[in-house]
């Protein structure tokens, strides 16, 4: 139980002291961080340069601190270090240029993290270098092993290797020291030194150059060889021959025999090489000695005369067709005439490297299986000669041509026809004839070209029978005839000609339209327009001379212009003249307007007769004072004049016939009245004595001021005139009388 409790106390109090550090570290603040370096800024090679690093720390306890410095050069890290002092200093000993660059100081306190001020160092001369070599002495050729050194520098460094004040070689090292080989092919004392440079820092230039090393190469004149060639003089094709190379101290090299690029023989000491020449084994031979990149050579130059000539192979004839006889000859001249003769000479044809025969003169028939490359060979003292390959190929005779229409053959227009035969040795001449008559010429070289014909045109169909072709290519008189051209012939349409049954046609009916056209190739396509509109469907394609399209249930918009296009695989389309089509209304629709209209007649007489009525019923009361006197008061004696005015004309219109006024105005009531009435007192009937009247006209006052302008004047006339007056009345009475009597 008390272990338990000691455990819990220092439990605590070490919570207690982190807390308490936690609470320290939040106090700390770095507040500069100062980089300096001494001597200077810009110093030797060589100097020692020491950089100080200082941090100023604020803090709310004073307790030591644990600094972590950091030195940078170039943003790399060259030095760290962590101390409780607020300052740390690092030291070059021996600066380089290697050290140059930019440099700055971080420092890191717990959690606090603050860089300094950025500062350069220069550091300028840079350090002789120091050349070696493995050895001073070396023969023609051999390597010259090499080391430059600048032991003191750093970095990456770049060494240049000079010989006689010639750069001759450059090496890059991430060392301050390299081994390189040099190799001279001058034979004399050359005289060699090195340089360097910093890859990092070029501006500083190149180094001065290091000690200059003499090195002599020595000739290496032992290994020159010797070459002899036996028997000497005159060398004849058939002769055997040794080449000897020698060489008089072979000591770790190689010997070659070559002629030309070919290496004929190779050893390591003196050898003999023994062969039978021909005449193309004359020539220059070389022996070359080879150590290491040093060579030594010797030559021989051989002639060697020509036993005989190398072998020709004629044929005769140069060219053969199928089935025809030829003859290979093979023939070679004596040069060396002392050496032997041409019996001695034996020949042997061969084909495709088989033997054929063993004579000098081969005959055989041409034929596909003689087809191959022929070379013959000639020997004589074991000496072979092969002539140049002959090929043979016996040429395929034309077979008669085919003609064929390359473009679709239209009546009237141009068109391109090929002659082409199926088998026959290139180059083939064709002929196009057209009734027997040659008008074309063509000649195929390739087996891509081909005979193509322009044709102007045909009139008819039938004209294209007389196109044939002829082929040939071995002279006209071998030639070969084809069969006349067999192509569909296209006849483009005649114009057509749009017709219809009536020209005017009831709306709702259906309308045909009939298209025809003369003469044209099937199929023929008809398309149809009804006021330049193209009319659905918009085509029509038939294996006749006629096309037909129906409308059906035509209306009153579709009158107007139709027409209809022609047009077959010619592509040339013609166009009909237009039709004009009327459309007229329906029957039952004529029937519906009709008695619309007798309908609307009907009610225009109603609305007339009842406005004729309304109208009349004034007019009937003006009738019935057809008379209206007014009396103008004459003195006593003087006879009286009185004018009637009847409107017949108004009451004829009204009545539609005059027998309303049929009556004798001038009857009395005796006759008839119309009125029972009794005449008012002021009224007075007024007869003449002269003229008997039948009839009163009674005349009241109310009638008397509106008609006594119009219809009734009643006048005093004098004695001098009543005669006048009396006739007057007598006239009038009498036209009265007969416009009553006229209708009974």
């Amino acid at each position: 139980m008390s272990v338990c409790l000691l455990w819990l106390g220092l439990l605590r109090i070490s919570l207690s002291a982190l807390w308490q550090a936690a609470d320290i570290h939040a106090a700390v603040t770095i507040d500069q961080v100062t980089l300096t370096v001494l001597p200077a800024h810009n110093v030797e090679s060589g100097t020692e340069v020491i950089f100080r690093c200082e941090a100023s720390v604020s803090q709310s306890l004073s307790q030591s601190l644990t600094y972590s410095f950091r030195l940078l050069q170039d943003d790399h890290e060259v030095y760290t270090e962590n101390i409780s002092a607020s300052v740390m200093e690092h030291s070059l000993s021996s600066v380089r240029v290697s050290n140059s660059g930019r440099y700055q100081c971080s420092v890191h306190i717990y959690d606090k993290h603050k860089m300094s001020n950025i500062l350069s160092l220069r550091v300028t001369g840079l350090q002789i270098p120091t050349l070696k070599v493995k050895s001073d002495i070396v023969s023609e050729g051999e390597d010259i092993i090499a080391t430059c050194s600048a032991s003191e520098e750093m970095g990456s460094l770049v060494f240049y290797f000079y010989e006689n004040d010639l750069e001759v070689k450059r090496v890059s090292s991430n060392s301050n020291s390299v081994k390189t080989i040099l190799t001279t092919q001058k034979i004399t004392e050359i005289y060699l030194h090195c340089a360097y440079m910093v890859i990092m820092h070029s501006n500083a230039g190149f180094s001065n150059k290091s000690n200059v090393v003499k090195v002599i190469v020595r000739d290496l004149d032992a290994i020159t060889p010797q070459i002899s060639i036996s028997p000497k003089g005159n060398v004849v094709e058939g002769d055997r021959v040794q080449i000897t190379c020698m060489v008089k101290y072979p000591s770790d090299l190689e010997l070659y025999l070559t002629k030309g690029k070919t290496v004929l023989h190779k050893s390591h000491t003196t050898f003999t090489k023994s062969l039978v020449v021909r005449a193309e084994d004359s020539g220059d031979y070389v022996c070359k000695a080879e150590k290491g990149s040093v060579q030594k050579k010797a030559v021989y130059t051989l002639q060697v005369a020509e036993l005989f000539s190398k072998p020709i192979l004629r044929m005769s004839p140069n060219e053969v067709f199928e089935g025809e006889r030829f003859t290979l000859t093979c023939s070679s001249n004596v040069t060396s005439s002392a050496k032997i003769v041409k019996a001695d000479i034996k020949y042997v044809l061969l084909k495709d490297g088989r033997h054929i025969s063993a004579v000098a003169k081969n005959e055989d028939t041409a034929s596909p299986a003689t087809n191959g490359k022929y070379y013959c060979m000639a020997m004589a003292k074991e000496v072979n000669k092969t002539s140049s390959p002959h090929d043979v190929k016996a040429k395929v005779p034309v077979s008669a041509p085919v003609v064929r229409a390359v473009d679709k053959v239209i009546v009237g227009k141009p068109f391109r026809v090929s002659c082409e035969a199926e088998s026959g040795t290139l180059p083939i001449n064709y002929t196009l004839l057209k009734t027997q008559v040659p008008v074309a010429h063509r000649t195929v070289v390739t087996a891509a070209d081909r005979a193509i014909f322009n044709i102007t045109s045909i009139s008819f169909p039938e004209d294209i029978n007389s196109i044939t072709c002829q082929a040939y290519n071995r002279g006209s008189s071998f030639s070969r005839t084809s069969e006349p051209l067999r192509s569909p012939v296209i006849v483009p349409v005649s114009r057509p000609v749009l017709e219809t049954k009536e020209d005017t046609i009831s709306e709702g009916s259906d309308l045909t339209l009939f298209c025809r056209v003369q003469q044209g190739t099937y199929p023929i396509t008809f398309t149809w327009y009804h006021n330049r509109a193209i009319l659905l469907p918009s085509f029509q394609e038939v294996r006749s001379s006629e096309g037909r399209h129906v409308i059906k249930a035509i209306k009153r918009e579709q009158r107007g212009n139709y027409y209809c296009e022609a047009s077959n695989y010619a592509s040339e389309t013609k166009k009909s003249d237009p039709a004009k089509i009327g459309v007229s209304l329906a029957l039952w629709k004529e029937a519906v307007i009709g008695l619309l209209c007798i309908l609307l007649l009907v009610a225009i007489v109603i609305v007339l007769t009842f406005f004729f009525k309304k109208m009349s019923h004034p007019r009937r009361q003006k009738q019935e004072t057809d008379l209206s006197v007014k009396p103008s008061r004459p003195k006593s004696g003087d006879p009286m004049r009185i004018s009637l005015t009847l409107d017949i004309e108004d009451n004829t219109a009204l009545n539609g016939t005059p027998g309303v006024m049929g009556r004798n105005v001038w009857s009395g009531n005796a006759s008839g009245s119309d009125s029972d009435d009794p005449p008012d007192e002021d009224s007075k009937l007024v007869q003449p004595q002269e003229v008997g009247l039948c009839r009163e006209v009674p005349v009241t006052k109310s009638i008397e001021h509106h008609y006594s302008a119009q219809h009734t004047e009643v006048q005093v006339s004098t004695p001098g005139v009543l005669e006048q007056a009396d006739g007057q009345v007598a006239l009038e009475y009498a036209q009265l009388n007969n416009s009553e009597q006229g209708p009974a």
